[in-house]
């Protein structure tokens, strides 16, 4: 890798280390970048709440974010290639669903625990109403900006509706779907942050985490917090561009 890549963090961070090291930041506002590696370091070894490790509360996540992000993508790429393919079939959908898109995925926790209880089940049910829009929109803008030539190519060719559907607009669609995937991710990890604060069953969660370093007035652990978040959706987001890579390598 370039080292002009890292050159401007490595400024900010120079210049944020030392003007809260000659006092102008005062570390109960915005604690240094050093006294921030010292939060992640008890975060790992001790815990918070004591006990509670972050590798527990990192994996329990992932386990929610997987859930409602699986189950999304399941649902709205398919749901969503159909829509692009058939005019009828979007606008019998379209009215229900420009309803509900406009609602914050938040907004729909009160309503979740309701139905869900507080656990993972909840958590996932709100991460999946934060992605499964991003998802299905895309994958039908990339249905729609199929060039039509190719399809009355395929057609001339005597090519049924099946081979048009999987080899012609499936492919096409394929990196708007990852557009539709990578956005999603994000969202994800927001409304999960957002389902945690409310509280978990289980006790582990980053959310949680960072809701409980609040309470205990150590913004040092929160701010650890925010940056594993800021590093996992980073690594997903590299993760879902190989994957993007190899299923379409012409790109």
């Amino acid at each position: 890798m370039k080292i002009e890549k890292f050159l401007f963090p490595l400024i900010l961070l120079l210049i944020w280390q030392g003007l809260s090291s000659a006092g102008v930041i005062p570390a109960f506002k915005l604690p240094s970048p050093l006294e921030i590696l010292t939060g992640l370091g008890e975060l790992l070894t001790e815990g918070m709440p004591p006990g509670y490790r972050l590798h527990h509360h990192i994996l329990y996540s992932l386990y929610r974010v997987g859930l409602g992000f699986a189950a999304a993508a399941i649902l709205a790429v398919p749901m969503g290639l159909v829509m692009g393919w058939s005019e009828k079939i979007r606008r019998f959908f379209r009215p229900v669903l420009e309803v509900i898109r406009p609602v914050p995925p938040l907004a729909w926790i009160p309503i979740a625990i309701l139905w869900f209880g507080i656990g993972i089940p909840s958590a996932a049910f709100i991460i999946f109403l934060g992605a499964f829009f991003p998802i299905l929109l895309n994958t039908i803008s990339g249905v729609l900006s199929i060039n039509p030539t190719l399809v009355e190519a395929a057609r001339s060719l005597k090519a049924g509706e099946k081979d048009i559907f999987f080899k012609v607009l499936f492919p096409g669609a394929i990196p708007a779907i990852f557009v539709g995937l990578r956005i999603a991710s994000g969202i994800a990890w927001m409304t999960l942050v957002a389902a945690e604060f409310t509280g978990v069953k289980e006790g582990y969660g980053l959310g949680y985490m960072i809701m409980t370093a609040r309470d205990i007035q150590r913004p040092d652990k929160i701010l650890a917090g925010m940056l594993v978040i800021g590093v996992i959706g980073l690594l997903i987001d590299v993760l879902l561009r190989k994957m993007e890579a190899k299923a379409i390598p012409w790109k």
